[in-house]
């Protein structure tokens, strides 16, 4: 893996939104700096995300200095949201996980977000992610905490990957699905210059400056067959990686990461398996 090297970065500020692709980010112990500290909740307190409002692909956030984020969708007026005091929190549940949260101060912010969705929805915010949320125990080291992503701080993907992936899928009953991009698996970081499905096999590695333990691979959800322009879903890829990517009872794409170190990581850093 000599050749291997970070190809991109990708932060989402707002989970569920689409993201930005900075050319470099910070690592903190949780996540890149500023990514998914921001959710949707219900009117129960549940995160909202894509599974349940697919519409939300076609939605963006940017993320602006201090923490803040501008808001955008389709038909909607871009809107700038600055970080809520923390006095606020209040309980939410991400999966199985019950912490607080800070919802946004401006009315007009869940207004905002109810409009675009047709739902009741609040945008909430991680005041400290040191403190908030933990990695699940099964796969943690002590201490170890996460922003509002799916359950690890980071997602590792490789461009081999897709490309065997993509190929398994024009050989399958819905060819006409593909090739799929790399943004239907959300992924933080993209590796190129790997052999593929190789990172099934790391237990840790750096990019850059920064290293990372692989904490377990990923198992995937409709999430992935939702088309990141369109929000339309098919079948694909879920039927492709069951018949050829099931894993320990997953359906695997990708390896979650925890970084051992904070630092900077940057587009074009080698990435190198360090054990």
């Amino acid at each position: 893996m000599g050749n291997a090297q970070l190809l991109s970065i990708h932060i989402h500020p707002v989970k569920a939104f689409r993201g930005v692709s900075p050319r470099q980010a910070g690592v903190e112990p949780w996540g890149l700096a500023g990514d998914r500290r921001w959710m949707l909740v219900d009117d129960g307190g549940r995160v909202v995300t894509q599974r349940q409002q697919p519409r939300l692909a076609t939605a963006a956030a940017e993320l602006l200095p201090g923490g803040g984020v501008r808001l955008s969708a389709p038909g909607a007026e871009p809107l700038t949201v600055p970080v809520p005091r923390p006095a606020a929190a209040v309980p939410v549940q991400i999966f199985r996980d019950e912490i607080e949260a800070v919802p946004a101060e401006d009315a007009a912010v869940h207004a905002w977000c109810s409009a675009f969705l047709g739902a009741d929805v609040r945008l909430v915010h991680m005041a400290d992610p040191a403190a908030c949320r933990p990695v699940d125990p099964r796969f943690a080291l002590p201490g170890e905490t996460v922003s509002f992503a799916d359950g690890y701080p980071l997602l590792v993907t490789t461009t081999a990957s897709l490309d065997a992936l993509n190929s398994l899928i024009a050989q399958g009953e819905h060819a006409d699905e593909g090739p799929l991009p790399m943004n239907r698996f959300r992924p933080n970081v993209v590796v190129t210059g790997t052999d593929a499905w190789a990172e099934d096999g790391w237990q840790r590695v750096s990019i850059g400056e920064v290293d990372f333990r692989v904490a377990k691979k990923c198992g995937r959800c409709v999430v992935t067959t939702t088309d990141q322009s369109s929000a339309e879903r098919g079948k694909e890829p879920l039927h492709t990686l069951g018949r050829h990517r099931r894993i320990d009872g997953m359906l695997v794409f990708g390896q979650n990461l925890v970084p051992l170190s904070p630092g900077t990581i940057r587009v074009g850093d080698p990435v190198r398996v360090v054990g």
